[in-house]
């Protein structure tokens, strides 16, 4: 009979009883999951066992799950990651989405809610292996590098968040028409909710503050479309 290798979950949650049940809850799939309860563990399990996925509390003692993240993706770019959080104000969740994260559920929350997410972030995350891109673009007298994260404009080097990178790639993928709202919503946050919408709004804004070095690139609203990026070349 054909083994069939399980996927890889690393659980970093500090409260034992709801460790245990999301646990068990997701061996109870199939999955195989390694549970630690603190950051500075956790940064530690993902290095010696390679997670396909990591669901991460954001307050965690020895190390914060914001902190871990941005630890992880000093080493791993593409790693999915969901937060688990009890909070809920738009700008801790932006600061989790511009570390890296890919998702979050506010706690409480379902089990079946976790693992439908978890499923829906692996099935990406298998897709987009699978597709070799283009890593490198100019836009305008800019140059971005996808893989290093950077935004070149002459001798000048801007280092983009995670999220930044993976905005903008769709944004130059797409240049001179228009990204559609929701398109990027579903793709790079998972779902076009209200503070999904207002995260990507802040990376909008982050953005356009990169590229105002040259009058020829320019980020505009196409009202209740979406954004283009329009580059007069």
């Amino acid at each position: 009979m054909q083994h069939i290798k399980k996927l890889k979950i690393l659980l970093a949650e500090d409260e034992p009883f709801l460790g245990k049940i999301v646990k068990e809850s997701l061996e109870s799939r199939e999955f195989e999951v390694m549970w630690v309860q603190d950051g500075l563990k956790a940064y530690s399990a993902f290095r010696t066992f390679n997670p396909d996925i990591c669901v991460l509390d954001v307050m965690m003692p020895t190390k914060d799950g914001f902190t871990l993240t941005e630890d992880i993706r000093k080493v791993d770019d593409h790693v999915p990651i969901i937060f688990l959080t009890a909070k809920s104000l738009t700008e801790d969740v932006v600061r989790g989405f511009e570390l890296g994260g890919n998702d979050y559920l506010k706690k409480p929350f379902s089990m079946e809610e976790l693992i439908i997410r978890i499923r829906a972030l692996l099935n990406k995350a298998i897709k987009q292996r699978q597709v070799s891109p283009k890593e490198q673009f100019s836009i305008g007298k800019y140059t971005f590098n996808n893989a290093l994260q950077e935004l070149s404009f002459g001798n000048e080097v801007a280092k983009l968040s995670f999220r930044e990178s993976a905005l903008l790639k769709m944004l130059i993928e797409n240049r001179n028409h228009v990204l559609e709202r929701k398109m990027a919503l579903d793709y790079l946050w998972g779902e076009d909710s209200f503070f999904n919408a207002r995260s990507m709004d802040v990376f909008i804004t982050k953005l356009r503050k990169y590229l105002r070095k040259d009058s020829d690139v320019e980020i505009v609203n196409v009202r209740g479309i979406g954004y283009k990026l329009i580059v007069d070349e």
